[in-house]
């Protein structure tokens, strides 16, 4: 067993749920995240962050092996563990996704030809603004 200190904010690891049922729901929930964080790579009124952690929450509690896939990958990995282990992100990860959001919902309100839609999607975007604005940034 490694007796290494833990990192200052670092925090116990999630156990795997006991009762295969509640595993087998956090799995399912998990893999409808993981659907819905994958369209909102496409779709601008649909986040794919939270979606992704919220997928990475459920795996942590249902599968090891997908747990783990979710933190080795190139991309999610670090976010998820920056969120982990922090509770924030890093500034360039956010100023990333306001930039990709700036840019999906904007592209999205010049391609929509009903005043309402604009309205609507204006209004999203500043609530998911919002959100970002308020996730706290990392330390270096």
């Amino acid at each position: 067993m490694d007796d290494a200190p833990a990192a200052p904010h670092s925090k116990p690891p999630v156990e795997i749920h006991r009762s295969p049922t509640v595993r087998g729901l956090y799995f399912t929930a998990g893999i409808l995240a993981l659907i819905a964080g994958g369209f909102g790579v496409v779709l601008p009124v649909l986040p794919t962050t939270p979606f992704v952690l919220l997928a990475a929450a459920c795996f942590a509690r249902s599968s090891d092996r997908f747990y783990n896939g979710m933190l080795n990958h190139r991309i999610a990995g670090p976010i998820i563990a920056d969120w982990r282990e922090y509770g924030a992100m890093k500034r360039k990860t956010k100023g990333w996704a306001v930039l990709m959001m700036a840019l999906s919902f904007g592209t999205s309100m010049l391609i929509v030809p009903s005043m309402w839609h604009r309205v609507m999607l204006l209004g999203l975007a500043l609530v998911l603004g919002f959100f970002i604005w308020r996730v706290p940034v990392r330390p270096e």
